[in-house]
């Protein structure tokens, strides 16, 4: 596996770049302009990926907050994370909308709205929304879940990734992925100032195990780009290394927000259907790898899956070779649980044991 820190760190000393994920999309931009597959953005030349302590808060650290009011608990949530201000900023939030069925098989619109608000209240310059489904029709998953409504009454822009033109998507070369030909992102992810990856609780039948903040970026990747025959998602989809290539795309940017909607979870089947139960909970983080931990421990504390449940959660392909990519933890002792109540503070206690 090449050793991606060395080249990285010298370019982005020479860019100023180191320690300003704000920066990345300029920089992105200044790098490449217009890219084809045959000149692709190099992963090696993305800023650093890896969550940034903001306050002297542990990067790491993973709210927790019990609840069955999905609202209440984004808004609880985001008081207790301390995200960086988004006070005049492009904030591109990316929700879970592989179809249009109910949660946590998509993202609630009562998450979506009060994640609107919260971004808008703290000076957002702009909100983007945007998805690619993998099991129905973009356009029709996001009418479901009231998306188009949602931006007519907060004045977002909602985006179809299919809908996309060639121009619009970011291709990155293949080297040191499991990937053939690489890669494309929707570039109004990238070009965004702040990312929000909003996820479900779930777990994933067709061979992720698991669908949480690492899997949630799938939905940001091309299955076709207008003008390139090669069906990026079969490729995935098909290959014994999917939970790998899952891990792999992440390395192409940095969230500033990952949320995870526990009200609801599937513990078995997925993503579009499964066994239901009520988990109550919502999680926060900057961290994909801890965020995604925790919710695998939550899983695992409700009775899940063999795949889901067996061996450490250190040792799951996507968590590992994220941790090998230095997207985050690595490991639980990094791990911070942050709560606001008794009720947050007992489950935590709850799940503990399970995040080994």
């Amino acid at each position: 596996m090449p050793d991606f820190s060395s080249s990285r760190r010298k370019l982005l000393s020479r860019l100023g770049l180191l320690g300003s994920a704000a920066l990345l999309p300029s920089a992105i931009r200044s790098l490449v302009g217009r890219f084809s597959p045959s000149s692709s953005i190099p992963l090696r030349a993305i800023a650093q990926t890896t969550p940034t302590a903001a306050n002297g808060l542990n990067p790491h650290r993973v709210v927790l907050v019990s609840t069955t009011d999905r609202a209440s608990g984004v808004r609880r949530a985001l008081d207790l994370l301390q995200p960086p201000n988004f006070q005049g900023k492009r904030v591109f939030i990316k929700p879970n909308y592989n179809t249009g069925d109910p949660a946590p098989a998509a993202t609630d619109p009562a998450v979506l709205e009060a994640l609107v608000q919260a971004v808008q209240g703290d000076g957002a310059s702009s909100i983007t929304v945007g998805d690619r489904s993998g099991m129905a029709q973009t356009r029709s998953a996001m009418q479901q879940m009231r998306v188009f409504d949602l931006a007519d009454r907060y004045g977002f822009t909602p985006i179809v990734f299919d809908e996309l033109g060639q121009g619009d998507w970011q291709y990155f070369d293949a080297t040191g992925t499991n990937w053939s030909r690489g890669f494309a992102i929707a570039r109004p992810v990238l070009d965004a100032d702040a990312i929000l990856n909003v996820c479900c609780l779930k777990t994933h039948r067709f061979g992720g195990h698991f669908t949480l903040s690492l899997k949630n970026t799938i939905g940001m990747v091309a299955r076709y780009v207008p003008g390139d025959g090669h069906d990026y998602m079969r490729e995935l989809h098909r290959s014994n290394n999917q939970r790998l290539m899952i891990a792999e795309v992440n390395r192409a940017y940095r969230p500033t927000l990952n949320l995870i909607d526990g009200v609801e979870a599937f513990v078995g089947g997925g993503p579009e259907q499964g066994e239901r139960v009520r988990a109550n909970v919502m999680l926060a983080s900057s961290d994909r790898i801890a965020i995604d931990a925790v919710g695998i421990a939550i899983l695992r504390m409700l009775g899940t899956t063999s795949e889901v449940s067996s061996g450490s959660i250190w040792s799951q392909a996507q968590i590992r070779r994220a941790a090998d990519l230095g997207l985050g933890a690595i490991s639980a002792d990094q791990i911070e649980l942050v709560t606001d109540d008794e009720n947050s503070a007992q489950l935590a206690q709850k799940v503990k044991p399970f995040l080994t």
